[in-house]
């Protein structure tokens, strides 16, 4: 079964062709990264109009990678949510038309389950049930896959995420966007243990994230500094608040793991590509004995090889919409 997947929720407007959710016969990614640096982040608008001039020639282009054409599609996946809601409706509008005039079933897909099902590329033998640690740019969640559509939240960030959290702090030190990846880079060579930041908790939820005191911190720490005068490592600053997101996240992670006994765990989204992230956690289970996947690094920031696979099990379980189908900016994974 074929199934071409849309993906445009940010800033990047990509197409793919996947067969039987695990095998990627094309991948496409238009991103849109180098015009929003002039800007430091995203600027919703133009990412709108960028895919509005991109979404035909990727979608041609993984038609043509995947070497089909839209007769030997079985389905349509779309992400409608969650996302910048100009953006989604780019992907969705253009996903329905393709769908009425061709006849081929469209299938809504949630742009967080497919960053999971990532981990079925990448790791052919992973089957629900497992617990997975999803962290980007926009959110930041600990999820029971129970099946491959049905999802429980454990945990969630009370209010900056993970990753957005990387790239005000690296912004802070004037690194541009996106700036999680380059504090991931220089971090490596800098001292963890230099600066005592704190490890926000969440007292009356043990899995659940607190980012923003924490980005909070380092912000001030670079800013007193510089008030000062006083001129600080700034490789230390990014091992530093490193080391305290990923302990954060790492902590809440295991914990929730060991009280709910489940010994096969994953992570997923674009803070999944972290170098320090993956680590702990390869080792943190290997001393465990628990089973731990994570997807190529070419696989966790926004793609639409991911969208295809999600919509394989979406579209097998019956879920199939109208050309009523809208988008919308916030949906809860489960």
């Amino acid at each position: 079964m074929k199934i071409l997947a849309i993906e445009s929720s940010c800033d990047e407007t990509a197409a793919a062709v996947v067969e039987n959710g695990r095998k990627v016969l094309s991948s496409v990614v238009a991103s849109q990264v180098e015009e929003h640096k002039l800007y430091g982040g995203v600027v919703p608008e133009i990412a709108s109009r960028r895919h509005a001039e991109a979404i035909v020639p990727v979608v041609r282009q993984a038609l043509d990678d995947a070497d089909v054409i839209l007769k030997d599609i079985d389905a349509i996946a779309v992400t409608y949510a969650p996302g910048l809601i100009g953006a989604l409706l780019v992907g969705v509008n253009f996903a329905k038309g393709l769908s009425l005039s061709t006849g081929i079933p469209l299938v809504p897909t949630h742009h967080l389950r497919s960053h999971i099902a990532s981990n079925y590329i990448s790791n052919q033998e992973l089957k629900p049930p497992f617990l997975c640690l999803v962290v980007s740019g926009g959110h930041s969640h600990i999820v029971m896959v129970e099946d491959y559509t049905k999802m429980k939240i454990i945990g969630r960030t009370r209010d900056d995420a993970a990753g957005e959290a990387f790239d005000k702090a690296a912004r802070t030190m004037g690194m541009s966007y996106p700036g999680g990846i380059e504090l991931d880079r220089v971090a490596e060579g800098g001292n963890p243990l230099a600066f005592k930041l704190p490890r926000p908790v969440v007292h009356d939820a043990p899995y659940d994230f607190s980012f923003s005191g924490l980005k909070t911190a380092v912000i001030n720490l670079i800013h007193n500094s510089a008030q000062k005068g006083v001129e600080i490592n700034k490789a230390d600053v990014c091992a530093s608040f490193r080391y305290a997101v990923v302990d954060c996240l790492t902590t809440n992670f295991l914990r929730a793991a060991k009280d709910l006994n489940v010994n096969k765990l994953v992570i997923a989204g674009g803070v999944s590509a972290n170098s320090l992230l993956r680590k702990t956690l390869a080792d943190e289970c290997a001393r465990l004995g628990c089973e731990f996947y994570m997807p190529d690094k070419s696989l966790c920031g926004d793609n639409a090889a991911m969208v295809g696979s999600q919509g394989y099990y979406e579209f097998i379980s019956g879920n199939v919409a109208d050309t009523d189908l809208n988008a919308f900016a916030t949906m809860s994974i489960e």
